[in-house]
């Protein structure tokens, strides 16, 4: 093959290469985003909690774990991380009942226990049907906390049911804006199917708003969390963990915080 030849074929196999990429990306991007999901069992019996079942309005069955606290404290409504699992939360809930508070945390669709297959509308839908079977088992508020891929679904909930307060853990401005920061070589707006716009919402949400986020976080940068805060209307606060990243990020003081958080919610009831 000539060098001219050659020269004139280069760009045209980059191209390709680039447009296999594009491909690859826009046909793989949920088994990225959501890399819990799949039918890995879960332990029985459960670690914390009882195993409840939350049936969705779309015909889906959420699997569960629910630990009621009395009757005239908060629950909080727990939406995990995209990797994560409604049975890595015992530590919580034992801190949590401690102090007389419940929780729930459910499994989205398609995640260990729950069917369907996960996508940000049907993430949504799964967070507005657990809160309403918890509003019909909690004899007081309800708090939403949200972690990480959560927080979306923790914004949505919030914006459209009426949560005592919320608590972001690890959270975004958008999927969206990280997933451009992390893919600056490709055309994400153009190919990303579930942008969770947390940036959009947040204005709606009026309730008392707690955000918790670790210095060290390279999954979602601080900036992201910090340009939510800038959006999100009073009453608000923020706590910035110097030490913490993403996944180091619920210690005895960040678990602490939520408590008191929730109990201020509490006491500063009508």
């Amino acid at each position: 093959m000539s060098a001219t030849r050659y020269l004139l074929i280069l760009p045209l196999m980059a191209a390709i290469a680039y447009m296999a990429v594009v491909a690859l990306v826009f046909f793989s991007q949920r088994s990225l985003l959501y890399p819990g999901a799949g039918a890995a069992p879960l332990p029985q019996p459960a670690s914390w909690g009882e195993t409840v079942h939350v049936k969705t309005p779309d015909g889906e069955m959420l699997h569960g774990l629910y630990s009621q606290g009395d009757s005239d404290k908060p629950s909080v409504l727990l939406f995990f991380g995209n990797g994560d699992r409604v049975d890595n939360y015992a530590f919580l809930a034992q801190a949590l009942a401690a102090r007389k508070i419940g929780l729930l945390a459910i499994s989205y669709r398609g995640y260990p226990g729950s069917t369907g297959s996960p996508s940000e509308q049907g993430l949504l839908t799964d967070g507005i049907a657990a809160f309403d079977w918890l509003s019909a088992q909690a004899g007081s508020g309800i708090v939403v906390l949200g972690r990480s891929l959560g927080t979306g679904v923790a914004v949505n909930t919030a914006a459209n049911r009426p949560a005592a307060g919320v608590i972001l853990v690890s959270p975004y401005l958008s999927v969206l804006s990280v997933a451009q920061t992390r893919y600056r070589f490709l055309p994400v707006g153009a190919l990303l199917k579930d942008p969770f716009r947390s940036d959009l919402n947040i204005g709606k949400v009026r309730q008392p708003k707690l955000f918790l986020h670790g210095r060290l976080d390279d999954s979602i940068p601080l900036s992201s969390g910090e340009a939510l805060y800038r959006l999100a209307p009073e009453p608000k606060q923020m706590v910035i963990y110097d030490g913490a990243g993403h996944n180091d990020i619920f210690n005895d003081n960040m678990v602490g915080d939520v408590i008191r958080f929730v109990e201020a919610l509490e006491e500063n009831r009508p």
